[in-house]
């Protein structure tokens, strides 16, 4: 599947491609909530959530207190840009 150029905001691109992006990333869909995406490195571990405007992170027991933490980004940032903030971990 071709994906636009990674400058593209992520609104400008179909959903289909969104998910292709997310495998390609390592993402696995939550087979109950088609929405959510789960993300597995070796030294770190995200839930993604679809929400309607942006993309949502939890970077699981990520914190110093072994909280989670929680990140969004808009649909409106480039692809590229949410893909350097999410995949680079907490």
């Amino acid at each position: 599947m071709a994906l636009p150029p990674p400058e593209t905001p992520l609104y400008n691109h179909a959903l289909p491609q969104i998910e292709y992006w997310l495998r390609e990333q390592g993402c696995q869909r939550d087979e109950q909530q088609l929405h959510c995406w789960r993300l597995q490195r070796s030294t770190w571990q995200a839930e993604l959530s679809l929400d309607i405007e942006q993309i949502i992170v939890r970077y699981l027991k990520a914190g110093d207190d072994g909280q989670d933490i929680q990140r969004a980004f808009k649909y409106s940032l480039s692809r590229e840009d949410i893909e350097r903030a999410v995949f680079s971990g907490p």
